[in-house]
């Protein structure tokens, strides 16, 4: 058990033991004051008050400690809590009733971690001398647009550790935040080849989110990056463009789109970007964009004409659109290639700005994770699509854990986990 974790349960212990305690002396001071109205006041009472009060002040006191012993505790260690759940906790804190209902969700929130936690734990402790994860060659993050790859805050939340504790070897990509699909694919050809060349091994199996997908596609096809990739899963990338980014480019006027992208390419360079484009990036992801990165690289339908498309309940044939198999001279012949899209059940279920995209993508292109739509998602010879049952979804964020959230029925660092694992199994 982690230390954070045995931290947390010993505040919830603490804070239920505040909640039942306070509830009991709340019950029994109206009780005594429903006593003390019919009967009258007590004689005994009157001549020994201040022994009462002494007693009442005592009380008081310990509730007190054990209270904030237990809501510290809970505020500093939980990861699940959020900010929201924080801010009602003190905004409740000073009401009757509501505060002991505010108390009641955070007891609930904090003991739902730990349970969550605790398996986990187990779990991973069951099965560490299998390493599971260890693949033969090692795993490349590749991230998304307008990220970087930072110590800080890791773009891939809780994901990269647990696939370690597995046994994976982890690298990351470490190309800038925005640019063309070109200018990103020849920095992640030549990460690639310095991972492989110092450390000699061989290949990488790449996992790519968003745009660093389409990025990977071209690093194979046109910067030579295939002879070291034996396997590229890409998590909810655009393949085929986002609509809705068609639409803003359209509509929102020129002068404004200029004013965003020279902020944005400021602050970007202040961080660490040799040459941000915020411009170009947008536009390969758009649905002109792919069609032309499609028609330069080959999209996987148009070379094998078919994959399997795996979901939640079960496994089903995708349509297949009428192409020919895979050409021998294909870039992408001996490398693993498979792809993940998720949905997003509602707006208010996503974080901001996705609960804000959510119903205009929906408007635009259907089914969405918030950002990107069903239909852009499959790639490679195996689609695998997440739509957990529950009212909340997987947002595009919550593909990549940036939030740090334990969502009902969906562990994504499991996830991971199973697809490093399986890479494991067919000897990648």
């Amino acid at each position: 058990m982690t230390n954070r974790i045995t931290a947390c349960r010993f505040g919830v212990i603490m804070l239920r033991i505040f909640w039942w305690t306070t509830l009991a002396a709340t019950i029994g001071l109206i009780l005594s004051l429903v006593t003390m109205l019919a009967y009258g006041w007590p004689a005994a009472w009157g001549e020994a008050w201040p022994v009462w009060a002494a007693a009442l002040a005592g009380v008081m006191l310990i509730e007190s400690i054990i209270f904030w012993i237990g809501i510290i505790t809970v505020y500093v260690t939980s990861v699940q809590l959020g900010l929201k759940i924080r801010v009602i906790g003190i905004l409740c804190g000073w009401i009757p009733i509501a505060n002991l209902i505010a108390l009641n969700l955070i007891i609930r929130t904090v003991g739902e971690e730990v349970r969550f936690e605790t398996a986990k734990e187990r779990l991973d402790r069951s099965r560490a001398g299998a390493r599971i994860c260890a693949t033969r060659y090692p795993v490349l993050l590749v991230h998304g647009v307008f990220f970087r790859d930072t110590q800080a805050l890791n773009y891939w939340g809780r994901v990269p550790a647990e696939l370690q504790r597995n046994g994976a070897t982890i690298y990351y990509g470490e190309h800038q935040s925005a640019a063309s699909v070109p200018d990103a694919a020849r920095e992640l050809t030549a990460r690639i080849r310095h991972i492989v060349e110092t450390t000699g091994c061989g290949k990488v199996n790449v996992i790519a989110h968003s745009k660093g997908g389409l990025d990977m596609r071209y690093a194979i096809a046109r910067c030579g990056a295939a002879p070291y990739v034996a396997s590229l899963t890409t998590i909810n990338t655009p393949h085929r463009g986002c609509g809705f980014a068609d639409y803003l480019l359209t509509n929102i006027p020129a002068s404004a789109q200029s004013k965003v992208a020279a902020t944005y390419n400021a602050a970007a360079s202040r961080l660490g970007d040799a040459h941000p484009d915020f411009m170009a990036a947008v536009h390969d992801l758009t649905q002109a964009g792919c069609a032309r990165l499609n028609a330069e690289i080959g999209d996987w339908d148009q070379l094998n004409g078919r994959w399997q498309w795996e979901s939640a309940g079960g496994m089903t044939a995708a349509p297949a659109p009428s192409a020919s198999p895979v050409p021998r001279t294909s870039p992408f012949t001996g490398i693993v290639c498979q792809s993940v899209g998720s949905k997003l059940a509602h707006a208010t279920t996503g974080k901001f700005p996705l609960n804000f995209t959510y119903p205009l993508v929906k408007w635009f292109d259907g089914p969405n994770d918030g950002l990107v739509a069903q239909p852009s998602f499959p790639w490679g010879e195996r689609f695998i699509w997440l739509e957990p049952n529950g009212v909340r979804g997987i947002s595009h964020a919550d593909m990549i854990d940036l939030n740090r959230e334990n969502i009902p029925g969906f562990d994504v660092r499991e996830f991971y986990v199973q697809i490093v694992a399986a890479l494991k199994q067919r000897g990648l």
